[in-house]
């Protein structure tokens, strides 16, 4: 046993000298490697930053494979129109007086030299049918002595006719020569839900084809006077859709679609004191016109011939009215400006200045939700419809055959 203690005390002192020196040498071979790493030379910094393995995402979104549809199937639309020619020319204004034509005074003068085709504006539009139908604007292609021409992504360009403008919505649809075109499908906007993922598409600033922007629905049922600068002309756009995925010039008449792919609007108007505040006319109200375009020929809608005001609260109580709602029949500030048109299907139907239309089918007006001209405009040409009228004081039915007319 005393043996055996005397080899374990020996091994003991072994290790207590040693380990002074074994962590001298761990050390030192551990700062040698930390200097090596971390060495301040350039050449070394750059090799070690090229040997670093580079993990590559590969992203296969709905976004992506929405934007590589859109691609194909959204247009630009270039305006052209035929407009003067000049060029200048120098004429001296005493070339037949004997003293002065010597001194060979030149003044520059313009001078007409026939006309040319020149670009006016630009816009968007999109494939609906694979037979060469398009969408876009109405302020887009309302110039009727212009050329509209449309430019695929690759480059390759198409003369369009346009086919029918629409007199109430900012919408107009267009025809290329050709057959099995990619397009988008209509979506079902009846559906749609705030904070629903959005992709806009279009050539922004006339200048940038097929940008696409992402967001959400902001709103729905949104009513604005979009103004036009170009036309100087006002218009009032109700039942839009407000998202605040990027709209910008140029993008009108372009496609905002779901995340499937499918147009659920057509962008047409910007807010511009505000940012990301874009609006869409919905895909139903582009299917509605389709069918009668379809059925028709033409995307003319009916109207009562009417000039009227909405009543509310104040109107009713300053007037002593019975009612609070309901659309007031009145002229409107010019003297030709009547309240009833003469030939129309209200003036055939016996309606008067102060009349109150109460109701239409039954469905009540009250300026908001349920619109007059709205509600009208989802009928056809040759349809009966059934007003609910407060007449000097007393309700009466009237039933109003829409008809085609000119104002």
């Amino acid at each position: 046993m005393k043996g055996k203690s005397v080899i374990f005390l020996l091994i003991m002192a072994c290790l207590v000298s040693f380990t002074p020196i074994l962590g001298f040498v761990g050390g030192y071979v551990g700062f040698r490697i930390a200097s090596t790493s971390n060495s301040n030379d350039p050449v070394d910094i750059i090799q070690g930053v090229l040997n670093k393995t580079v993990n590559v995402v590969e992203e296969n979104s709905q976004t992506i494979e929405v934007a590589r549809k859109a691609d194909k199937a959204v247009l630009s639309i270039i305006i052209t129109k035929e407009l003067p020619k000049f060029e200048q020319f120098f004429q001296s204004p005493f070339e037949d007086d004997p003293f002065w034509g010597g001194f060979n005074f030149r003044i520059p003068q313009r001078r007409q030299v026939g006309t040319e085709q020149r670009q006016v504006g630009a816009g968007t539009g999109f494939l609906i049918s694979e037979n060469g139908l398009i969408v876009t604007n109405r302020h887009v292609v309302e110039d009727e002595s212009a050329s509209y021409t449309v430019i695929f992504n690759d480059d390759t360009r198409k003369e369009a006719k346009v086919l029918a403008r629409d007199t109430i919505l900012d919408i107009a649809f267009l025809k290329i020569d050709g057959n099995n075109y990619n397009y988008l499908p209509l979506g079902d906007s009846d559906k749609l839900q705030l904070g629903q993922t959005v992709i806009a598409v279009g050539n922004a600033l006339g200048q940038f084809s097929n940008t696409v922007t992402k967001g959400v629905i902001s709103g729905l049922q949104r009513n604005i006077v979009a103004s036009n600068s170009a036309t100087r002309r006002s218009e009032s756009l109700t039942g839009l859709i407000q998202t605040d995925a990027g709209i910008n010039q140029g993008n009108s008449g372009g496609p905002l679609l779901d995340i499937d792919g499918n147009v659920i609007g057509i962008n047409v108007a910007v807010a511009g004191n505000a940012e990301n505040i874009g609006f869409a006319i919905p895909s139903n109200m582009v299917r509605d016109l389709l069918q009668r375009l379809n059925s028709d020929g033409s995307i003319e809608r009916p109207r009562l011939g009417i000039r009227f005001i909405y009543i509310n609260e104040e109107l009713a109580r300053e007037n002593s009215l019975r009612v609070n709602y309901g659309a007031l029949i009145q002229r409107g500030q010019r003297q030709t400006d009547l309240a009833v048109i003469p030939g129309s299907p209200a003036d055939k139907a016996g309606l008067k200045e102060n009349d109150i239309i109460l109701e239409v089918n039954g469905k009540k007006i009250d300026g908001k939700e349920n619109q007059l001209p709205n509600i009208i405009q989802k009928f056809r040409f040759g349809d009966s419809i059934t007003l609910k009228v407060l007449s000097k004081g007393e309700e009466r039915t009237v039933t109003v055959l829409l008809e085609k007319f000119s104002d």
